[in-house]
């Protein structure tokens, strides 16, 4: 394997972890959900437009140019009900973790790594990113 293919695997690697982790249905059978989250639209604690800055960066490889998705890659956050349906905290800590390919939520049958692969990235830094995405939902 050359350098070039390692170095597009660990770019991408991150954004297939946080789209794999985007797919899963965390609401509850009456229609609400288990993690503080209401059924109105949710308000951000990050900021947006640091959040598509970091985005870009990181979750555009999986999820795609303005969360549309990837097919097999990562889910669109466009219509996605797991991003309307958690609140900040809720995908902060989901984001942090991750979902392994052996989650039963995960649909994608890609892994997403905990941080989307950027053990780096902050919490601020995500909480950005999850501000950013919420401005994408239609």
């Amino acid at each position: 394997m050359t350098r070039r293919n390692v170095l597009w695997i660990v770019a991408l690697l991150p954004l297939l972890v946080f789209l794999a982790a985007c797919g899963g249905d965390t609401s509850s059978s009456d229609g609400g959900d288990q993690n503080g989250a209401g059924e109105t639209a949710q308000v951000s604690l990050g900021d947006p437009a640091a959040g598509e800055t970091k985005y870009n960066e990181v979750c555009i490889a999986c999820h795609g140019a303005a969360g549309a998705g990837i097919e097999n890659l990562g889910k669109p956050f466009t219509t996605s009900e797991f991003i309307r349906d958690n609140n900040d905290d809720a995908l902060l800590a989901f984001v942090k973790t991750g979902r392994p390919i052996g989650d039963p939520a995960n649909t994608t049958g890609v892994d997403m790594p905990p941080k989307g692969g950027n053990p780096a990235l902050t919490d601020d830094q995500i909480l950005d990113i999850i501000a950013y995405i919420r401005t994408l939902q239609e």
